[in-house]
């Protein structure tokens, strides 16, 4: 897969982000939700999933679909990042239990989500294996 499909399918992964929306709905999650974790949490995510759409939405315009890809992926893994230290500092694991069903986004959905992130971000910085023998000349080590 070219790295163009493979950011387009991660962008799709991503653009279920308003998962984490759930944190702020009253009957999904108990109401003893540490709040500074929760509206953090679901506004961080809305905005990733955003951006991915826009993403996918501009897939045709190849600059504006990298801006929001790079956009997209630093802004969900920042919030991911932020997230986990709100969490902790808001004594979230001692309540676990008031995510109700959400539990599922933050123990299977978020680490998906990072390793997606962590995978994304390395393929916008590795130079391609075309690029570097454009650049030096040497086709016959291909």
């Amino acid at each position: 897969m070219d790295r163009f499909e493979a950011h387009r399918a991660i962008a799709t992964l991503h653009s279920f982000r308003f998962f984490g929306l759930v944190f702020i709905l009253p009957g999904v999650v108990g109401p003893s939700l540490p709040a500074g974790f929760a509206t953090f949490a679901a506004y961080g995510d809305f905005a990733a999933g955003v951006l991915a759409i826009l993403a996918l939405l501009t897939a045709r315009i190849r600059p504006l679909f990298w801006t929001f890809v790079v956009a997209f992926n630093f802004v969900g893994a920042t919030d991911i990042l932020v997230d986990y230290y709100h969490a902790i500092q808001a004594g979230l694991p001692a309540v676990a239990g008031q995510l109700g069903a959400a539990y599922v986004i933050p123990v299977i959905y978020v680490p998906f989500l990072m390793i997606t992130h962590v995978v994304a971000l390395y393929w916008l910085v590795r130079p391609r294996p075309g690029a570097a023998q454009a650049l030096t000349g040497d086709v016959a080590a291909a």
